[in-house]
């Protein structure tokens, strides 16, 4: 029995969300099925996260058990070769027999992408998020800082049965302009069904005037799993790196 580790990148918006569904073209399934069909073993890839539709990967990590002695460096080179449209495996090694991609993880950051509307390329729209106008990333990191420490964030998630725990850790937020797109990193130990997503769609109300000032802190004060939710869209959403 071997424990293989691979870290690759995604296209989101090639599948159904990551996680494997009847019917449904996922990362989750993708991986699982080329695995099933070329290497005649059935495995259960555990990855470091779940992301939604339409969101993307540039550093995932998952690690699946196999019997049969196979090189990691084939594996990889048959999943690049049969999933190239979509997905890419960047790294691939045997591990430790205890080493979890989930559990084992000490921080996960995730990067948000944004640029005016009006400056999008019909190429860009399926991996930047369009901003009603051009946002300035000081006032966006201010807005932000809130957010940062251990809180409840019942107010910025959405229902999820396997996560009961509300209480999260935010360790440090970026946020940042390069070759003109604006950039948004967060960094934690582990997130929420859509937190990250419900915390930018919230930044962005704050700053564009369509929620108070306060809007944040009184969502944190006042935790409730059945309040209002602002969601900011997917397509700005990368999962960039997994450390351990």
């Amino acid at each position: 029995m071997k424990n293989i580790k691979i870290v690759y990148e995604y296209d989101g918006s090639k599948f159904s969300g990551f996680q494997r569904q009847v019917n449904r073209k996922t990362v989750q399934g993708s991986i699982e099925e080329v695995i099933r069909n070329c290497f005649d073993e059935e495995i259960n890839l555990l990855s470091s996260g779940r992301t939604d539709k339409g969101v993307h990967a540039l550093g995932q990590v998952s690690n699946f058990f196999m019997k049969k002695d196979i090189s990691p460096d084939v594996i990889k080179k048959i999943l690049n070769r049969t999933l190239f449209d979509g997905i890419r495996i960047t790294g691939a090694e045997e591990t430790d027999m205890d080493f979890h991609a989930r559990f084992s993880a000490k921080t996960r950051t995730y990067l948000y992408v944004m640029k005016p509307k009006d400056e999008i390329t019909p190429f860009e729209s399926s991996y930047v998020s369009a901003l009603e106008r051009k946002a300035d990333p000081e006032k966006l990191q201010k807005i932000m800082e809130p957010f940062i420490g251990r809180h409840n964030f019942d107010s910025f998630r959405k229902k999820d049965k396997d996560n009961k725990n509300p209480e999260r850790e935010i360790n440090n937020i970026r946020c940042y302009e390069k070759d003109d797109r604006l950039f948004i990193e967060i960094e934690g130990k582990a997130f929420l069904k859509t937190m990250v997503r419900i915390m930018i769609g919230s930044t962005l109300a704050v700053y564009f005037g369509k929620k108070n000032p306060d809007y944040i802190c009184d969502k944190l004060s006042n935790p409730d799993s059945d309040g209002e939710k602002i969601l900011a869209p997917s397509e700005g959403l990368y999962l960039y790196k997994v450390n351990y």
